[in-house]
């Protein structure tokens, strides 16, 4: 797996529906897919949820290659997942060999669960590939808002979320570069064994320690240069506002949860 697979934090830029909706209507509808998604119980109501991502997917033109190239991260955990529900559900047995067994529930149970964590990666790279990390930061500080009664520094934690976004497409950039030139000096990062491969990681997690520590101390620099002092009494470029779209989307969502609710009522 190639370092430029991972797209985690990253955003693409444009001008589709999902984009120009509000951060906050974006962040509420992915907590309401991610309830439809557990409420899922048979073919009929992962497939109405998946119909919709599949919507969302086209109307982002974000591009399927992107989220699939997003998921080779997460092959492995997808296939353990598989590989434990096939093996250790119990049902009616149609394979066995020795202490593995094979079940119809297992088929269906593991079939289910890989397309509920593939929908449910999708949906969040949806909110990350359409969104900038500031606007997010902002809806996500707007909506935790009622909170700050309580004396929770939410401006601090939606700081502290913005720059982590922020600085995951750049560390895995300056790692793609470390590791350029230490192979370039004949380091070796893929042969031998466990303990060889984690000797060969030295040279290349110190440097990467040093310019993370550095880059954060340059933002510190520049944040104290600028005045920042918290949340209190800042104003935003952007002002949020709800438009009509993002009221459909809420409808939309409801809907959805509602529908796949009435769904799992019925068995379906």
């Amino acid at each position: 797996m190639a370092l430029k697979d991972i797209t985690l934090g990253q955003y693409f830029p444009g001008h589709s529906v999902l984009h120009r909706m509000d951060p906050r209507t974006k962040l509420l509808l992915t907590v309401l897919y991610i309830a439809a998604l557990f409420l899922c119980k048979n073919v009929i109501s992962y497939g109405l949820a998946l119909i919709v991502l599949a919507a969302a997917v086209a109307v982002s033109k974000v591009g399927l290659k992107s989220i699939v190239r997003g998921m080779k991260p997460v092959v492995v955990i997808i296939l353990l997942t598989a590989v434990l529900n096939l093996f250790y559900t119990p049902g009616h047995e149609i394979w066995r060999f020795g202490f593995l067994k094979i079940t119809t529930e297992g088929l269906w149970s593991a079939a289910f669960m890989v397309l509920r964590i593939l929908m449910l990666i999708t949906c969040t790279f949806l909110l990350t590939y359409t969104t900038s990390p500031i606007l997010l930061t902002d809806g996500l500080e707007n909506l935790l808002g009622p909170l700050k009664k309580l004396r929770v520094p939410v401006h601090e934690l939606a700081m502290m979320m913005s720059i982590a976004l922020r600085f995951i497409p750049t560390l895995i950039e300056e790692t793609d570069k470390i590791m350029s030139a230490q192979r370039a000096r004949g380091a070796d990062f893929d042969t031998g064994g466990l303990v060889q491969k984690a000797k060969a990681l030295v040279p290349l997690l110190v440097p990467l320690f040093i310019s993370a520590f550095r880059r954060a101390d340059e933002l510190a620099v520049a944040m104290e240069c600028r005045c920042y002092h918290g949340g209190e009494g800042r104003t935003r470029l952007r002002q949020l506002r709800y438009q009509s779209i993002d009221y459909a989307g809420f409808l939309l969502g409801v809907l959805l949860v509602a529908a796949v609710a009435v769904l799992r009522h019925f068995g379906l």
